[in-house]
């Protein structure tokens, strides 16, 4: 039986998958649960929270290993991980996906980042920050980013084999996708092979933050809202889509744009913004200004739609959405 590199008082190694809708995290927890149950001979779960089941919404899968001689009779979330593992980088934008790790926890990160640059974005003091870039990996190998995370799961974690992951793959995939295999086994070694890790030492003097248990609600008897309003509306106009993009983006050229509407039929977020102007013939018509990219989730749709060159995919790149974003302009809405 192989050997735990750390537990906590019930006797538990614990995983949390930080994910959205559509990365494949559950299916990632599942499939790193049995490979350690079935590969390190452990006891183990895995288990998922989510709200509701839709492309970009937040996704949590939490993973708990011990030895036979535990027995696990805790489903409640992972609070205290020993690993975290980040599938969005923008994530952090919404959720606080480091919340209770300590100054021994890892932090896995999907990102093209170094270790230093996310130590200052998430706002980490302490631990072990690991990074690849999955979506690229994925993008290439034609996959899913969740086999590229599974690759740098198994690389922080020793105690996992990764031959045993490989056979879980083929398991999983083999009857319904047999032509994903070959893919996903490559996208898993490229993960293990490729991700980048440094550890940083809790500075003389200071602490790590406070934890807070994510079941205990911020608002109480002195701090609920006065009539019970509502402070994080749920209406489209407000949030900032951007979370959801898995690493492409629709890119506009206005040289080549029909101003056809064919984009805006069929997008479900009302990215496009419009402008009433006058043609060359002397009539008012809707002329294309651009996208309001804060919307825009990555479906792709236009570009499929669009009858000539004016919408094209490309990977998207640091800031290239604040660059380029063209704002919808509503009279009553503060913009993000």
């Amino acid at each position: 039986m192989v050997q735990l590199p750390k537990v906590n008082e019930l006797g538990f190694f614990e995983i949390r998958l930080e994910s959205i809708g559509g990365l494949g995290a559950n299916l990632a927890g599942k499939m790193l649960a049995e490979a350690g149950v079935v590969g390190a001979n452990m006891n183990g779960v895995s288990f998922s929270s989510y709200g509701s089941e839709k492309k970009g919404s937040p996704v949590k899968a939490h993973i708990r290993f011990c030895d036979l001689n535990t027995p696990i009779r805790d489903t409640s979330p992972v609070e205290r991980p020993h690993v975290v593992a980040v599938f969005h980088e923008a994530m952090g934008k919404i959720v606080n996906v480091t919340s209770g790790i300590t100054a021994d926890s890892t932090v896995l990160i999907n990102s093209a980042k170094s270790p230093e640059e996310l130590k200052e974005l998430l706002g980490v003091t302490a631990g072990t920050i690991a990074v690849v870039d999955a979506t690229i990996i994925a993008l290439e190998e034609k996959n899913r980013v969740n086999m590229a995370m599974l690759g740098g799961l198994f690389r922080l974690c020793p105690f996992l084999d990764p031959n045993t992951m490989k056979s879980v793959i083929e398991k999983s995939l083999g009857k319904k996708y047999p032509q994903a295999v070959q893919s996903a086994i490559t996208t898993f070694d490229r993960g293990y092979n490729e991700v980048k890790f440094q550890t940083f030492e809790l500075p003389e003097g200071e602490s790590m933050p406070e934890f807070v248990r994510s079941d205990i609600s911020p608002l109480g008897y002195e701090t609920q809202p006065i009539g019970g309003t509502i402070t994080n509306p749920g209406t489209s106009f407000l949030k900032d889509l951007s979370i959801s993009r898995s690493g492409l983006v629709p890119v506009y050229d206005n040289e080549s744009c029909i101003n056809c509407a064919e984009c805006d039929t069929v997008c479900p977020d009302l990215c496009f913004v419009w402008e009433e102007k006058v043609n060359k013939k002397g009539k008012s018509m809707m002329f294309l200004k651009g996208i309001d990219y804060q919307y825009c989730k990555g479906c792709l749709k236009c570009v499929e739609a669009c009858p000539t060159s004016a919408l094209s995919r490309a990977r998207e790149k640091e800031g290239f959405a604040e660059a380029n974003t063209v704002r919808h302009t509503f009279d009553l809405v503060n913009q993000i």
